[in-house]
């Protein structure tokens, strides 16, 4: 069975690497990324401008290396596996195969492929075209690199206002991401991760860490945040509005939110120690006053569910053993993170304006 390294010396040899490349920064862990496409490299140092190093890799510090191979796509000669998705996603995604010592992922609707490995991590196929599955990618090392140190995956967004931190969970399409930008529209929220949060025990409470991902909305967030509207052109919006809403709001199309563009270069944390998680348990169906209220979360422990996320195809454990897709998540693992944690529950029908005013009032009142 092949190995990882002889893989990477088949891809490679023929591969003209561009001088240079990226450096990443991220609270420990290094990043190394390099390709012999300087148009992607130039793509990524813009993506990921705010966690780029500007000095060279300290031997006291992780580094590890993410090489990017632009060509077409690549047939690596293997018999794939489909990877079985969460509970109500449905068509083909991933695919994988595992090498005697590493892991094939094959992204099934594009071709592109991945080479996960502890010293190996390759990225081969049109990596201009989905340049957003090579920064999936990219941050699914510094994912790793949290998990093997303790955090907890968890599918929710977080700001922070008042030096506090609320973290945004819900049910597919519930918003989370769309109530995060509208609370963002205020200069003193700072903006900490969308979709992906770990959270891990420090000294002083419960820390919540980002992962460098921009925003990821669709067309309805867009046309109903003011300063987002530029993001598309004037026809676009006036089709988008003739939609109907429940329409609208599950339009398979996004687009990446460049969050220092869009609110200033101080916007963004990296990690900070959490206070809240807000639970959006609403819906466009219902008729009900929307209601914000705590909820004991041992009580109603069918909400980790919004909550809980698996690592995926990429996960390597410490002992560089890979997860599989017949794995759980353990809600006990989530029940101790939150235990330290206020959590809140919105019910009734979607009310971003009800939870804009609900978390500005929340987070600014010190004795909450």
């Amino acid at each position: 069975m092949q190995t990882a390294e002889q893989f990477a010396e088949n891809i490679l040899s023929d591969v003209e690497l561009q001088p240079g490349g990226l450096m990443l920064d991220l609270d420990g862990y290094q990043l190394a990324i390099r390709s012999n496409s300087t148009a992607l490299i130039n793509r990524l140092s813009g993506y990921f401008r705010h966690v780029l190093s500007v000095q060279e890799p300290d031997a006291k510090t992780s580094t590890d290396e993410v090489i990017c191979v632009e060509a077409p796509v690549y047939d690596a000669g293997v018999e794939f596996t489909d990877w079985e998705r969460e509970p109500g996603k449905t068509g083909r995604k991933d695919a994988y195969h595992n090498l005697a010592d590493a892991r094939l992922v094959l992204k099934v609707r594009t071709g592109m492929l991945f080479l996960q490995h502890e010293s190996h991590r390759l990225v081969i196929g049109p990596c201009n075209e989905y340049d957003n599955q090579v920064i999936n990618f990219i941050n699914a090392q510094y994912m790793n690199w949290l998990q093997q140190h303790g955090a907890l995956i968890c599918h929710a967004s977080a700001l922070v206002l008042n030096k506090r931190c609320m973290a945004i969970a819900g049910f597919s399409g519930g918003g989370k991401s769309t109530l995060m930008l509208h609370m963002l529209e205020d200069d003193v929220v700072k903006y900490l991760t969308n979709d992906r949060l770990f959270l891990s025990h420090s000294s002083d409470g419960i820390m919540a860490t980002g992962i460098p991902k921009l925003p990821r909305v669709n067309p309805g967030t867009i046309i109903n945040i003011e300063r987002l509207k530029p993001m598309l052109d004037q026809q676009r919006i006036e089709e988008l509005q003739a939609m109907p809403k429940e329409a609208l709001w599950h339009l398979e199309e996004k687009y990446d939110v460049d969050v220092t563009s869009v609110y200033g270069d101080e916007k963004i944390l990296t990690h900070t120690l959490i206070d809240t998680l807000l639970i959006l348990n609403w819906s466009f169906a219902s008729e009900e006053t929307c209601r914000i209220e705590p909820v004991n979360i041992r009580e109603r422990t069918e909400l980790l569910v919004a909550v809980m996320k698996s690592p995926g195809p990429f996960y390597q454990f410490a002992d560089h053993s890979f997860y599989q897709d017949d794995m759980q998540q353990n809600p006990q693992d989530y029940l101790e993170y939150l235990n330290g944690i206020r959590v809140l529950e919105a019910t009734g029908k979607v009310d971003f304006d009800r939870a804009i005013h609900y978390c500005h009032e929340y987070l600014s009142d010190d004795k909450n």
